[in-house]
């Protein structure tokens, strides 16, 4: 219990000093903002080390597409993938729910480092224009885009369909895609305590060619990470 306090106060400690530091950097350029970014995401690594005695493996690099265009799908069990993730790549544009954007301070980052807000499930002009959205930042940056296919934070053992969103990024986007399975809710859950001294697995898997049919990839996509986790759980 004393280490779960621990690694809850000096955790978001860490992230509101750092929000507070980088306050005036939501009026200069942008990559400034995604440096903090990446300092939020080697943090929550020193707290889970230091506090919660965790190890993170990083399984995969070499898979890790370096000079052609992509996204990434990643599962997603805890807060520590949206963090971590901007350390091992440059700078992913989040793909996330437009709630995100309405906290305050919060929200403002994510609207400076260029995240892509969709409503879910309802019609709206900023949804018309998603597609347009992403297309751009494919077109005109080295930043992949990363999208959680789950859509929320699941249970280490849920199996749940994948949106059929991500289905048609890959055909409207027709570039790889990075598959990436997490085991970190075994160690950081979406509810209760912490678990100290255990490992979360990263595991970057070979990546997707684009020229599937939107459904076959989904289906690839799903059994490939759900069978990674099954290895990695």
């Amino acid at each position: 219990m004393i280490r779960n306090i621990l690694f809850t106060f000096f955790f978001f400690l860490g992230i509101i000093c750092i929000s507070i530091i980088f306050l005036p950097s939501l009026l200069l350029p942008q990559k400034i903002v995604l440096f903090g970014g990446k300092l939020m995401g080697h943090w929550s690594t020193i707290c889970l080390r230091l506090f919660l005695s965790v190890k993170i493996e990083i399984k995969g690099r070499e898979n890790i597409l370096k000079s052609k265009k992509f996204f990434i799908a990643a599962s997603h069990q805890s807060m520590f993938e949206t963090f971590f993730l901007q350390t091992i790549y440059n700078s992913p544009v989040f793909i996330l729910k437009k709630e995100l954007l309405l906290i305050p301070v919060f929200g403002w980052y994510l609207k400076k480092i260029g995240s892509i807000a969709i409503n879910r499930d309802k019609v709206t002009k900023e949804n018309i224009g998603f597609f347009d959205d992403i297309s751009n930042v494919v077109k005109n940056s080295s930043r992949p885009l990363i999208i959680f296919p789950q859509a929320t934070r699941v249970l280490p053992t849920e199996r749940i369909p994948f949106k059929k969103g991500v289905g048609r990024i890959y055909d409207e986007l027709k570039i790889h895609c990075q598959p990436i399975a997490i085991n970190s809710g075994y160690v950081w859950p979406k509810k209760g305590r912490k678990i100290p001294n255990k490992k979360i697995i990263v595991s970057i898997l070979k990546p997707i060619d684009p020229g599937l049919t939107k459904e076959n990839f989904l289906l690839t996509l799903e059994n490939e990470i759900y069978s990674e986790l099954n290895l990695i759980n």
